[in-house]
């Protein structure tokens, strides 16, 4: 994914199948106050992420997120408005 297609309050999942498969939500993002690098903050919802918190760099989670998803039921599929779902 690219940079300009990060959004907060997204559900984003790594693409992997299996145990390795995982969805992040982007909490937040944030600005370091000593260096004013930027860090996203991170919340796993499901799958090998599920109730764990992090912090990585903007390139790192975009780098991570092959897609964004969304919940339809019970089943995380790729967002609509997503290019890859097309």
């Amino acid at each position: 994914m690219s940079l300009d297609e990060l959004k907060v309050g997204c559900f984003y999942s790594n693409g992997a199948y299996g145990r390795t498969w995982g969805v992040r939500q982007l909490a937040e993002i944030l600005a370091d106050e000593k260096t004013g690098e930027r860090r996203i903050h991170f919340k796993g919802v499901a799958g090998v992420c599920r109730r764990k918190k992090g912090h990585c760099s903007p390139a790192e989670f975009a780098h991570w997120a092959k897609h964004r998803v969304e919940l339809l039921e019970n089943d995380w599929k790729r967002a609509p408005d997503d290019p890859a779902a097309s």
